[in-house]
């Protein structure tokens, strides 16, 4: 992430998805409680994703531009750019979520019209 002072390392766990015939058995809901646990374990102090706020918010995911972050790309609607913040964040980590180059080889960024 693109901080104000110095560049700050987080976590994106997307895109996160289970296959059709798995769905509706509580495997995303783990994967994401896993992610999440090994992400505080390592230290990180945030988690970013694309996804659904009404699915994401049960696991503590809230709206980032809410907390002062930037999507990487326009193509990110607003209520699907989101974070959950660990116990290692500190305020001055805001700015400008910064993905790495694989997301934009694979054009895995936000939707296309």
């Amino acid at each position: 992430m693109d901080a104000p002072t110095r560049l700050a390392e987080v976590l994106v766990i997307s895109p996160l998805g289970v296959g059709p015939e798995y769905q509706r058995q509580g495997i995303g809901g783990r994967l994401v409680r896993y992610a999440l646990g090994e992400a505080e374990r390592v230290g990180a102090p945030a988690v970013f994703l694309e996804g659904s706020p009404h699915y994401y918010a049960r696991f503590g995911f809230e709206t980032a531009s809410q907390r002062g972050f930037t999507a990487p790309s326009v193509r990110i609607p607003d209520a699907a750019f989101q974070v959950v913040t660990l116990a290692a964040f500190e305020p001055w980590m805001t700015g400008a979520l910064v993905y790495a180059e694989q997301f934009w080889a694979l054009d895995c960024v936000g939707l296309r019209s």
